[in-house]
């Protein structure tokens, strides 16, 4: 019987959420969250920042 793969739902941007840029190092702070349906890109150096810990 094969597994159902599940889906991670993409994660939404909270407050208190802390972003780096993996070119300069700048870090981002959420202060308050857009309440967008979607996913959003907070973007630096024109790439995407990863979630930092």
């Amino acid at each position: 019987m094969a597994e159902k793969t599940k889906k991670e739902a993409p994660k939404k941007v909270q407050k208190g959420n802390k972003y780096s840029c993996t070119q300069c190092g700048l870090v981002v702070t959420v202060d308050e969250a857009c309440g967008c349906v979607d996913v959003c890109d907070i973007v630096c150096c024109g790439q995407p920042m990863r979630k930092k810990g």
